[in-house]
């Protein structure tokens, strides 16, 4: 039997400065200030925590495997580049555990040999690259993130030019459905466009019969905004103002005036957490919360609290709707939120279930191969995925793959069933009310299509 062994190596490059957070998009590469939690959290309780130029190693007690063989040869080596620092650093709990709670399952299941070495991308892109070129330089078989859609971008072109397969468990952004990345490029969280009809549909079915679309200045944005609009307008409701303001402004006085002015009946607003200041301004041009409802996505959900609003005011957020990608959609696989809970107590669970699924795929990916070539590795994501007999956990799946089965792996974050572009062509969606003390109350949960 081949013992198991992961080595983890972690690489801590400091950014410049925060970036505004939000969950699974970015600043492109951005050093602004932000007022959101910061601090770089550890990822598992056994990690040693190091200086910025120092390396971190781990390594996992062999145990035993079950009666069957590994279907690849040698050690399939992991990367992973995501926010150990910056502005989005209050997420690597949740990434991070969940990851670790995949490779330990998949060791304790089926007898392979993997390796993780964990890297940071900060909010910033020189961060990111300097990551990227570590691990290309380590000859990783494959990249889990980054997690920002402003980030992915910056490093992308590198990546799949060295035909080395990413996988981001939290970009949402448009842009990659239809991007040049020969292949090599996967997500298991969903386009923002099934989240823009969500979100539309939410406000419309609220009664609205006239909206004011305010957006932050970047992909994320602007991909979401173009959503959301074209589902009001197809749903026969007049968009009187949409709005796109500086992401990196310190005053959003102007905007909320001119969406005071236009006289709407619904906001929907497009932030990370610079949406507090706007939220501010709106509240101070007689447009708030308490005076015409107002809907947001996930980048507000995850960065937005009352305190930033009004720290005098614990209702300020009251009636706020919310749109965000489910963590445990109702066609995921049923014992993950409770499995995880259990890992990783105490953790927030922001794209665990997507994390998650990236780093099983990615193991299934290469026993179905039958290879840990990255090549071979960005052939077979996709179809570990679709088409194949029906399994919901790498032990099932690995199973199946001894018997030469085809696959097809419903994950802990849905179906999945990846598209040719290499992401869920269906999401779930969880739409919540924030309530008298400003907390995000779940309504439900909304699968599409």
């Amino acid at each position: 039997m081949t013992a198991i062994r992961r080595l983890r190596f972690i690489l801590v490059l400091i950014a410049f400065a925060l970036l505004t957070a939000a969950c699974g998009d970015s600043d492109d590469a951005e050093t602004t200030a932000a007022p959101e939690t910061t601090e770089a959290t550890e990822t598992t309780a056994a990690e040693t925590t190091t200086t910025a130029a120092e390396t971190t190693t781990t390594t996992a007690e062999p145990t035993e495997s079950p009666e069957w063989e590994a279907l690849y040869e040698g050690e399939l080596v992991i990367g992973y580049v995501l926010p150990q620092t910056g502005g989005l650093s209050f997420i690597i709990p949740s990434l991070d555990s969940a990851i670790n709670m995949a490779l330990d399952e998949a060791e304790a299941a089926g007898n392979v040999s993997v390796r993780l070495i964990t890297t940071d991308s900060g909010t910033d892109a020189q961060v990111a690259s300097a990551s990227v070129e570590q691990l290309i330089n380590d000859e990783v078989d494959a990249i889990i993130g980054p997690a920002a859609t402003g980030i992915s971008l910056s490093v992308i072109d590198r990546i799949t030019g060295s035909q080395i397969p990413m996988c981001s468990p939290s970009n949402t952004g448009t842009v990659f459905t239809s991007y040049d990345d020969g292949g090599y490029y996967f997500r298991t969280s969903p386009p923002d466009n099934l989240q823009g009809t969500v979100h539309a549909d939410l406000i419309t079915d609220d009664g609205a019969s006239s909206v004011a679309i305010a957006y932050r200045s970047d992909e994320y944005g602007r991909g979401l905004a173009e959503a959301v609009q074209a589902q009001l307008e197809a749903n026969g409701v007049t968009v009187a103002a949409v709005v796109e303001y500086d992401k990196d402004g310190t005053s959003f006085d102007a905007e909320a005036a001119q969406i005071a002015a236009a006289g709407v009946d619904a906001i929907s607003l497009i932030s990370f957490a610079e949406g507090a200041s706007f939220t501010q301004a709106l509240i101070e041009a007689g447009a708030g919360p308490a005076d015409i409802p107002l809907y947001v996505t996930d980048g507000y959900k995850d960065s937005v609290t009352f305190d930033l609003v009004d720290p005098n005011n614990p209702g300020v957020l009251e009636g706020v709707r919310s749109t965000y990608p489910s963590s445990s959609p109702p066609d995921g696989e049923p014992t993950f939120a409770a499995r995880f809970a259990e890992y990783a107590p105490d953790t927030a669970t922001i794209f665990s279930a997507h994390s998650y699924d990236c780093t099983t795929i990615l193991v299934l990916a290469a026993e179905a191969a039958g290879s840990t070539s990255s090549v071979d590795l960005a052939a077979a994501i996709n179809d570990v995925t679709r088409g194949g007999e029906k399994c919901s956990s790498y032990a099932t799946c690995h199973a199946l793959l001894q018997t030469g089965a085809d696959i097809d792996y419903d994950g802990a974050s849905g179906p999945l069933d990846f598209v040719d572009a290499g992401e869920p062509g269906a999401g779930a969606y969880e739409i919540s009310t924030y309530d008298a003390e400003s907390n995000p109350v779940l309504d439900e949960v909304v699968s599409i299509p």
